[in-house]
């Protein structure tokens, strides 16, 4: 197959590594803004509705979250398979794989879809729901399952869209389909005008004809923009397959250690109290905001990375791995100066208990002293994604979540109750960002010295 060399049109082979950083990053951030708009949205709309409709919605999360974990992670193998294509020049090749990609994520969401619609009563009893919410929990989940493909072309192929270096436009089909949704969720829930009064069922339908959308404008934009689309090649799709599954199964399990970790944590908190929980709750909804720049540069620095080791430049990929680390050590402290005087108003706002007020006090001027070490951690985990050690990246999230942030907490717990866990985490961060910096400087000696020997073989080669 001939090989088309791309224009590194988007400047990441070439560019100052700060100033591409800061172009994929912020358009990113605005994207990931849309996603927690949308989300909010329909929670209040649907909370109109009263507490067993907002009951109702709110035990389908696990397994919404667990079908959009399955896209979520092959948008990751996507993105760091076509990002290293593209910076090899293949772009023919990135374009099959691209298309490829597509028809897994497809096809594996459709699958979990036919298992979730034969499954609705027995799923949710198992995770708890009382025969009452059932039939609302139908009225949800029937119409969700029937528009969760649409949502898997505008996912995954704004991650293929972002490994070419165009950050821009996936946040603009996000925000796109954050209004669409917010318009729509009103007039359908509540029946407004010509529209019908759905109640549940209409929140589920605004979401469908915003993914619908998305997905138009996702696939424009990659067949006559990008040209990241290609007629499916039979010969390779189950290698393409397997690559993309190599890096994207333990990026989609390592999705999930982090809800999975939250509820082991609230578990502690629970034997210390409702107030403790309602806090960490607050807790997590604050620091979601806190981190919000911190997870758009680590999905940034992946395909910056991926391009530029098909290129064949792993200093300028390591280069930007420690300007995107020093970034997250010096904007985190910012943030957390910024916090200690806004922590105890913000506490206020949350809740008007006092016993809740001063728990999450309590958390916003501990956690948040380690949220630029717990970066550092995020970056090297999408920098391992990058360089396709995937299972390299689910271990060190692994080794965050299980083998250092849960003992923490537990023994901060059993020797200071709540304002121990809290303690717990913060050191859990600390020691994995120190771990991380300790072995990304490891990690880049061991390519610095691979690339020594590479060039000392090749003029032996050439003659």
């Amino acid at each position: 197959m001939t090989q088309t060399v791309r224009p590194d049109k988007h400047g990441l082979l070439s560019d100052p590594i700060p100033g591409v950083l800061r172009r994929l990053t912020i358009p990113m951030v605005f994207g990931m803004v849309a996603i927690l708009m949308f989300n909010l949205v329909d929670t209040f709309f649907i909370s109109l509705l009263g507490t067993q409709a907002l009951a109702a919605v709110s035990f389908t999360f696990p397994v919404t979250f667990a079908l959009n974990s399955i896209t979520m992670g092959v948008g990751v193998g996507l993105s760091a398979c076509i990002g290293r294509l593209l910076g090899s020049g293949s772009s023919q090749a990135a374009a099959r794989v691209s298309s490829h990609g597509l028809l897994l994520a497809l096809l594996l969401v459709i699958v979990a879809v036919i298992a979730g619609l034969l499954t609705i009563n027995p799923l949710f009893r198992l995770l708890g729901a009382e025969d009452s919410l059932l039939p609302m929990i139908h009225d949800y989940m029937e119409i969700w399952y029937l528009a969760i493909p649409l949502l898997v072309i505008p996912m995954a192929g704004n991650s293929a869209i972002r490994a070419t270096g165009d950050a821009k436009t996936p946040a603009k089909i996000m925000m796109l389909a954050g209004v669409i949704n917010g318009v729509l969720d009103p007039l359908l829930i509540f029946g407004y005008g010509p529209f019908p009064e759905l109640g549940v069922r209409g929140a589920a339908i605004s979401s469908g004809v915003s993914w619908a959308v998305a997905l138009v404008w996702s696939l424009r934009i990659l067949i006559v923009r990008e040209k990241l689309l290609a007629v499916p090649d039979l010969r390779l799709i189950f290698a393409d397959w397997r690559q993309i599954l190599h890096i994207g199964t333990p990026a989609g399990l390592s999705n999930a250690l982090a809800p999975l970790s939250n509820a082991l944590v609230m578990t502690l908190l629970a034997a210390q109290g409702t107030a403790s929980v309602a806090a960490y709750g607050a807790a997590m909804r604050v620091e979601s905001l806190l981190m919000l720049v911190m997870f758009a540069l680590s999905s940034a620095l992946m395909p910056f990375m991926a391009q530029n080791f098909g290129a064949e430049q792993p200093k300028r990929a390591f280069d930007a791995l420690f300007t995107a680390m020093k970034f997250a050590l010096g904007f985190q402290l910012l943030v957390f100066v910024m916090m200690v005087p806004l922590s105890w108003p913000i506490s206020a706002m949350f809740s008007q208990d006092q016993a809740v007020q001063t728990q999450l006090w309590h958390y916003l001027i501990l956690v948040p002293a380690s949220y630029g070490l717990l970066a550092v951690c995020m970056q090297l985990i999408n920098a391992l994604n990058a360089m396709h050690l995937s299972f390299q990246a689910l271990l060190w999230n692994l080794i965050r979540l299980f083998g250092l942030l849960l003992p923490a907490a537990w023994i901060g717990g059993q020797m200071n109750g709540t304002e121990g866990i809290f303690t717990g985490i913060a050191v859990a961060n600390l020691l994995c960002g120190l771990a991380a910096l300790v072995y990304a400087r490891r990690l880049h000696r061991r390519h610095v010295r691979a690339g020594l020997r590479h060039k000392a073989v090749s003029p032996s080669r050439s003659r």
